[in-house]
C-alpha cells in the first residue's frame, strides 16, 4: 500500500473527526486495505456536476466531512462573487440513505456562514429545487442526490441563481474554492442557524401550479380521464408531485405501484433504480399487464427522468426508450402549439449532441430551430437562459430527461408525466396510441434507431483504462466502421471537426468536453463519452433507414437491429 494513503487515513483519526468515523477507519486500517485504498487513494472530485460517489468514511467518499468541505468552498465562491448581497440557498434532497443527514450539514454550513438557507421539510424532486432558486430568489441551490446510480451511492448537485446547474465560469469556479478548503479546520459547523427556514406548501403550490399550467389539450382530457395509468416512484421523491400533478390535470385512474409507492434508500425491488434498465420496470409492467392499463410511468428516486411503456399493435406492453419518448413528446407540445396559433416563428427546441436526430427533423417540420448543446441538461438550461428574444418550448435528452416550458431549468419528470398522460390522451381522440403514432414519425421522417452501450470500470484502476480508451481512440480514430469509411471526426476535446475526406479540420462551437464522434458515409454516429458522475464510459450507436409503409415496420426494425450490432462488432465493443 502506498504510504501517501496512510498517511491520509491516518488524518482521519484525529480528534478533528467524530468517533464513529475514527472507529471505521481503524477497522478498515486493519482488516480492510482494499476498501482503504479506494476510500483514501484520492479526494472526491467536485466536479462540474458538484459531488457524486459512493457512501463510507474516507476522502474519496460521500459524508459529513466531505460534503461539508463542498459547502464550504461554495459558501466561499458565492461571498466572493456576490459582494454586498443578501445570500441565500435553497436545499432539498432525494429518498437516498443519509440524503436528509447530507442536506441538513449543508444547511447548517450555510448557515453559520452566514447566509440564508431554505431546507425543504422533507424530500422533494430535482425539478421542484430549480424552480425553487427562482422563485425564493437564491443565488444558489443544492439537490443532495445521486439520480438513478445504485444504493452505495449520493451525491451533491450545485445550482445557480437561474435555477440551472452551474456552468462557466462559475462551475470552475466553485472547484477551485473547494479544492481550496484542505482541511476540516477550514470549514464552519456551528452557528446561524435562526437562518434555517423550513419550506414545503409555499413551494410545493406555486410549482403545482406552473405544472397544470403548461397543459395544452384538457378537453382532451376530460374526454378521457379515466385513461389507464400505472405510476412508480421507484422508491423516491415523485411520489410527493407525479400523483397530484396527474390528479390535478384531470387523471381519475391512476394507479401508484404499492410495492415501490414507499421511499426508501435501499431500493428494495430494483437491482438499480434507473427507469433506463428494463429490471427496474418490471413490477410496474407486470401490474399494467394485470389490469390492462394503457400506459406505464417510472419515475428516478430524484424525480428528474420519467420511463415509459405503452401497448404495441399486438396489445403488449412495451418499453420506450428516450429518444422514442422525447420524439413523441416535441412532436405533440408542436403539433397542440401549431394547432392553437401560438407559433409565431420566435420559438425553438434543444437537444444534447447525443440524442436522436429525430426531434430535428420534427421540430423542422414545424418551421422551429434545434438547437444543438453537449451532454448535460445544463446545457440545455444555458441555452434557454442565453436566447433573449426567443421562447424555448420543449426539449430534452435521450438519457429519459425532458423539459416543457421555462419555469424549470432541469429535466423535469413531473411535468414530463403529465405530458405524456396527455399525450396519451389527445392520440385517444383520435383512436391512436403512442406507439402507432412513433411509427407515423418513421414513415414521415426515416426510421432512427439508436442504442446505448455503457461500460463500467470501477475504482483506481478503472478511471485509468476508461481514459486509457478515449486517448487510443484518438490516436488511431477508426477509418471505416461496419464497411462504410469514416468521413468525419469531431473532437470536441479538441473543440475540432476533422473532414477524413480532405483532411481540413473546422472549429466546434461548443465548450470543451472529453467527447468523439465519428460519422461515416452510410449515415452511421457513434459517440464514445466518458460518463462526468460515473465510472463509466458510454458509447451511443445511431442508424437510419427509409420506412415507406408502416406495413414494413418490423422487418425494417430487425435490420437496424443487426445494423447496429455489426457496427458495435466492427469496434469490438
Amino acid at each position: 500500500m502506498e504510504q501517501q494513503i496512510l498517511d491520509n487515513a491516518t488524518l482521519w483519526l484525529s480528534e478533528k473527526y467524530d468517533e464513529v468515523t475514527r472507529n471505521e477507519v481503524r477497522r478498515l486500517m486493519e482488516q480492510d486495505p482494499t476498501e482503504l485504498t479506494e476510500s483514501f487513494y484520492r479526494t472526491l472530485e467536485f466536479g462540474t456536476g458538484g459531488l457524486r460517489g459512493i457512501m463510507g468514511v474516507g476522502s474519496n467518499r460521500m459524508n459529513k466531512y466531505t460534503v461539508g468541505a463542498a459547502t464550504q468552498g461554495l459558501a466561499n465562491y458565492l461571498k466572493k462573487n456576490c459582494p454586498g448581497e443578501e445570500l441565500k440557498v435553497v436545499v432539498s434532497h432525494d429518498s437516498r440513505n443519509n440524503s436528509r443527514f447530507f442536506a441538513e450539514v449543508t444547511a447548517q454550513v450555510m448557515a453559520a456562514n452566514g447566509i440564508v438557507c431554505y431546507l425543504f421539510e422533507d424530500l422533494r424532486p430535482t425539478p421542484e429545487l430549480s424552480f425553487a432558486v427562482r422563485h425564493l430568489h437564491c443565488q444558489s441551490g443544492v439537490m443532495v442526490t445521486a439520480s438513478h446510480n445504485p444504493k452505495e451511492y449520493n451525491g451533491y448537485k450545485v445550482y445557480w441563481g437561474d435555477g440551472g446547474q452551474i456552468v462557466p465560469p462559475h462551475d470552475k469556479g466553485i472547484i477551485d474554492e473547494v479544492n481550496a478548503v484542505t482541511s476540516v479546520d477550514q470549514i464552519r459547523w456551528d452557528g446561524g442557524e435562526e437562518r434555517i427556514h423550513i419550506i414545503s406548501k409555499e413551494v410545493d403550490e406555486p410549482y403545482l401550479t406552473l405544472v397544470k399550467s403548461l397543459s395544452l389539450n384538457p378537453e382532451a382530457i376530460a374526454r378521457h380521464h379515466d385513461l389507464n395509468i400505472v405510476y412508480t416512484p421507484l422508491h423516491g421523491t415523485g411520489i410527493t408531485m407525479v400523483p397530484e400533478a396527474l390528479r390535478r390535470y384531470g387523471f381519475t385512474n391512476v394507479h401508484v405501484l404499492e410495492a415501490q409507492r414507499q421511499p426508501d434508500g435501499d431500493f428494495p425491488t430494483v437491482a438499480s433504480p434507473n427507469p433506463e434498465e428494463r429490471s427496474a420496470m418490471e413490477l410496474a409492467m407486470k401490474k399494467a399487464d394485470e389490469i390492462g392499463a394503457d400506459l406505464v410511468l417510472a419515475t428516478d428516486p430524484d424525480a428528474d427522468r420519467v420511463g415509459i411503456a405503452v401497448r404495441n399493435p399486438q396489445g403488449e406492453i412495451v418499453l420506450l426508450n428516450g429518444n422514442m419518448t422525447g420524439s413523441l413528446l416535441v412532436d405533440y407540445v408542436l403539433s397542440q402549439w401549431k394547432q392553437r396559433g401560438k407559433l409565431t416563428g420566435k420559438e425553438f427546441t434543444v437537444k444534447t449532441i447525443v440524442t436522436t436526430e429525430l426531434i430535428r427533423d420534427i421540430a423542422t417540420g414545424y418551421g422551429l430551430p434545434c438547437y444543438d448543446v453537449l451532454t448535460g441538461f445544463k446545457y440545455i438550461a444555458e441555452k434557454i437562459k442565453n436566447e433573449k428574444g426567443r421562447t424555448f418550448i420543449v426539449g430534452g435528452e435521450e438519457s429519459y430527461g425532458y423539459l416543457i416550458g421555462d419555469f424549470v431549468r432541469d429535466k423535469d419528470a413531473v411535468s414530463a408525466c403529465c405530458m405524456i398522460a396527455e399525450m396519451a390522451a389527445a392520440l385517444a381522440d383520435e383512436g391512436k396510441t403512442p406507439y402507432r403514432r412513433l411509427q407515423e414519425l418513421y414513415v414521415e421522417h426515416g426510421f432512427y434507431r439508436e442504442e446505448l452501450l455503457s461500460i463500467t470500470k470501477k475504482g483506481q484502476s478503472g478511471a485509468a483504462e476508461i481514459q486509457q480508451m478515449m486517448a487510443d481512440f484518438r490516436q488511431t480514430p477508426p477509418t471505416q466502421i461496419n464497411g462504410s469509411p469514416v468521413c468525419m471526426v469531431m473532437d470536441y476535446q479538441t473543440r475540432r471537426c476533422t473532414d477524413c475526406t480532405t483532411g481540413e479540420t473546422t472549429p466546434i462551437d461548443l465548450p470543451k468536453s472529453n467527447v468523439l464522434q465519428f460519422f461515416t458515409l452510410d449515415g452511421t454516429k457513434v459517440t464514445a463519452r466518458p460518463s462526468g458522475t460515473e465510472p463509466k464510459i458510454k458509447f451511443y450507436f445511431g442508424v437510419k433507414e427509409e420506412l415507406r409503409d408502416i406495413q414494413d415496420f418490423e422487418k425494417t426494425k430487425e435490420k437496424l437491429v443487426e445494423k447496429i450490432a455489426q457496427v458495435r462488432s466492427s469496434l469490438k465493443l
